[in-house]
């Protein structure tokens, strides 16, 4: 009988060794979990100024004479919008227009400004951004349409709370333009 005894003592080591590993192991797991979502939630998000904005070089302007010319003949559907949780915890605006193009000459450059203006006329946020030439648009032939999606980020607090409720209106425009 000692030796079952002294075999049934040798295969419990094995086991709290065994067991205490796998405490360890988790402890840590679950720490370096924690430790990461506390980093994703207190990180500072990138200001839009200077993350977004963007300028089309050498484009006639919106205030030059010549861009008047031109004005009637590039339309500007109203903006169509929706809100969506950002992964740093704040709120996005996500909207799209569509821009035609009328003005007889082929377009190469289209500079636009999309805005979140509040019911105060006070603009909340806005976003400067070359669509044209773009990744999905190399150039706009006169008689075409295009769909222009814009992302403007981080909304807090009172100004998110006013974007959800549907206090806020969308706003784009074409803020220069450059012909072939």
């Amino acid at each position: 009988m000692s030796i079952m005894s002294d075999q049934i003592g040798h295969k419990e080591e094995p086991d709290k060794t065994r067991r205490l590993i796998f405490i360890v192991a988790g402890a840590i797991a679950l720490l370096l979990v924690g430790g990461l979502v506390v980093y994703l939630k207190t990180r500072p998000e990138p200001t839009a100024a200077v993350v977004l904005d963007q300028k089309l070089d050498g484009g006639i302007r919106a205030d030059s004479p010549e861009y008047e010319k031109y004005r009637g003949l590039l339309k500007v559907d109203d903006p169509e919008g929706e809100t969506a949780k950002s992964v740093a915890g704040g709120i996005e605006m996500r909207m799209a227009t569509t821009v035609r193009n009328f003005t007889g000459r082929t377009i190469i450059g289209l500079e636009m400004k999309g805005s979140v203006v509040g019911l105060e006329d006070k603009v909340m946020k806005q976003r400067t951004l070359v669509v044209i030439p773009s990744n999905e648009l190399r150039e706009l032939e006169s008689s075409e349409t295009a769909r222009v999606p814009m992302i403007i980020p981080g909304f807090k607090g009172e100004e998110g709370e006013k974007l959800e409720s549907g206090l806020a209106r969308l706003k784009m425009e074409v803020t220069a333009v450059k012909f072939r």
